[in-house]
């Protein structure tokens, strides 16, 4: 994944942000890590620090014509006692009611749609999913259009807990690596 790809998903997503809500205040984002395959980030809001971690598919496939920016982020929002949120942009509309699958290392998980975003049903279930991105090899993300076509989205989730780690220092403090 190419780290202007990641700059110019986080640019787009603050810009449309601003638009959506422009009581809030943004500063640029602050890189707080760069790897191969995850970015860390820091945004001052007037509500506080958003920390989150930003990483795109190694690999996609499905048979669409078009698609968006596909990607995860796992978000913390410390004033709003908001942390590890995993979010998925699918880059097109999800089916109505439907369900994408979170599967790490061949462990499946359920997550929710609304519009083009998929979210865990539980604060529970963002933690469970955390953790097991923090010990994975690979996240694959399985999901049907509005259209109905099936995509699959391929994460490395290598240097995943370095970029997790430094995310979440830069809104709470010090964490330790687990080994």
């Amino acid at each position: 994944m190419k780290l202007s790809k990641i700059i110019s998903t986080m640019s787009a997503l603050l810009l449309f942000a601003g638009l959506m809500f422009p009581q809030l205040t943004f500063a640029a984002p602050k890189a707080v890590h760069k790897g191969e395959n995850w970015i860390s980030s820091v945004l001052q809001t007037k509500k506080g620090k958003i920390c989150f971690v930003h990483g795109e598919p190694r690999k996609s496939s499905g048979k669409y014509k078009r698609r968006g920016r596909t990607y995860l982020q796992v978000t913390h929002r410390p004033k709003e006692k908001i942390f590890d949120e995993l979010s998925i942009t699918a880059g097109y509309p999800y089916r109505k009611e439907s369900e994408v699958t979170a599967e790490i290392d061949g462990q499946k998980r359920k997550l929710f749609t609304s519009g083009g975003s998929a979210w865990s049903y539980s604060a529970k279930e963002d933690l469970a999913l955390v953790k097991a991105m923090r010990g994975g090899r690979q996240l694959v993300i399985r999901g049907v259009s509005a259209r109905g076509t099936v995509t699959t989205d391929r994460y490395s989730l290598i240097g995943f807990t370095t970029a997790y780690i430094a995310a979440k220092n830069a809104c709470v403090g010090k964490q330790k690596r687990r080994q």
